[in-house]
């Protein structure tokens, strides 16, 4: 019975600003979709799906009940994690750049209907990002002081955007080098995990859901950092990114596929196991 008021208390008025901020989004989300169709860049939509999370997670640190602390805890960690992706994903891999590959290989998929299939696209990633954001809502409600988790929570998010931060700096650098057009990026964190981007960046959320873990349903919060460990697995982070390697790299990248684990960053094999 504990549960009931909370939950009475969400049905009100916390639950305007996740509705407020799906229009928000929508809005922003198709904004983005006329400026591909003239740039041909479908890629922004990354961007914009990057900040429109940062976006929500202010908007609800701002407008929620709970302890200021750990609302500023929350928005905090969500918003500077999105200013840095975003900004990163439109100025370091966007703007000026020529469309990535899976998005390229999409349009070749869907043909004449690419735009409208396009339009669908954006927009689902605006109602994604505030199905994801609801796992703030335990935090950003939850009126008790500061705790074991929230501390735990701050030294996880430290680790993990320093860890992605590093591992995109990494990345980055092997590309701007010309002599290693066509190779495979095999040293620093990319020895030890194929995507170590991708692993930092769901310790992320795992530091999103702490501070409201022990809130009255924060347990489904939970949900957040697993559906990201599945998209990432299954859907579109895994699955499309090393299908167009193996396009443009081969059998590079299918050697490298076999010394270094996909996800967690495990010690590289140094020799193939027959």
């Amino acid at each position: 019975m504990a549960l009931l008021p909370p939950l009475a208390l969400s049905l009100t008025t916390p639950w305007l600003a996740p509705a407020t901020g799906l229009a928000v989004l929508a809005v922003g989300m198709f904004a983005l979709w006329l400026h591909q169709k003239r740039t041909g860049n479908a890629a922004i939509v990354d961007a914009g799906w990057a900040a429109g999370l940062g976006v929500l997670a202010v908007g609800y640190a701002f407008t929620m009940d709970g302890l200021l602390l750990r609302r500023v805890l929350v928005g905090g960690m969500v918003g500077l994690w999105s200013l840095r992706l975003a900004s990163l994903l439109y100025f370091g891999r966007i703007r000026g750049r020529p469309e990535e590959g899976r998005y390229v290989r999409l349009r070749e998929i869907w043909g004449e209907r690419q735009e409208v299939r396009l339009l669908q696209f954006f927009l689902g990633q605006a109602l994604l990002a505030v199905l994801l954001s609801l796992a703030f809502l335990p935090a950003m409600l939850d009126t008790r002081a500061l705790g074991l988790l929230d501390g735990a929570a701050l030294l996880l998010f430290v680790l993990a955007l320093g860890g992605e931060s590093l591992a995109d700096r990494q990345l980055d650098r092997f590309k701007a080098d010309p002599a290693n057009k066509g190779r495979v990026m095999d040293r620093g964190l990319w020895s030890w995990s194929r995507h170590p981007n991708y692993f930092f960046e769901w310790l992320l959320w795992i530091a999103f859901v702490l501070p409201g873990l022990t809130a009255p349903w924060g347990l489904l919060s939970l949900l957040a950092p697993a559906a990201m460990l599945f998209f990432v697995l299954k859907v579109t982070g895994i699955p499309p990114s090393e299908a167009q390697a193996l396009r443009s790299r081969g059998d590079a990248y299918r050697d490298y596929q076999q010394r270094v684990s996909p996800f967690f960053p495990l010690p590289p094999r140094k020799e193939l196991v027959s």
